[in-house]
């Protein structure tokens, strides 16, 4: 599973020219499964970014959590983050999971980033061509694999 994070000062998702997600300071979250991720590597993903500490103290260091900014997620399923390059120009997604099975994945993280880690999430739609319009605040992106651990 590899997630990029992006905090943000706001961030909104379009399907057909309507929003469908909308945040205020949080994180966006691009998220891609490959063909071998399992609930442990969602269970990992999501601690990773609800204890994520990369929102700025008194101090100006990155010390703080989303949860103490009261921050929310916009959570956008992202298959081409697998897109391998390597050989040629075009990409190869070969290594990005099926449909099926990304979209239970997603589905079960962002039900974890909402249950157990009690945050607000919102989404885009899985499958869908999104327009994601945000302010990365910073700029601060990070990147998450569960398989670099």
């Amino acid at each position: 599973m590899r997630i990029v994070v992006q905090r943000t000062k706001e961030a909104s998702v379009i399907v057909n020219n309507e929003i469908v997600g909308k945040i205020d300071k949080g994180y966006v979250l691009l998220v891609a499964f490959t063909h071998t991720d399992t609930l442990d590597d969602v269970e990992y993903c999501a601690r990773k970014v609800s204890n994520l500490r990369v929102f700025e103290d008194a101090n100006q260091k990155m010390n703080l959590s989303i949860y103490d900014v009261g921050g929310s997620i916009l959570s956008i399923s992202q298959f081409t983050l697998y897109g391998d390059v390597s050989k040629g120009n075009r990409p190869s997604f070969i290594e990005s999971a099926r449909p099926e099975q990304a979209i239970e994945l997603y589905e079960t993280f962002n039900d974890i980033l909402r249950k157990k880690y009690n945050l607000h999430v919102e989404t885009g739609i899985f499958g869908a061509d999104m327009k994601v319009v945000l302010i990365n605040d910073g700029p601060v992106t990070i990147i998450i694999d569960s398989h670099n651990r």
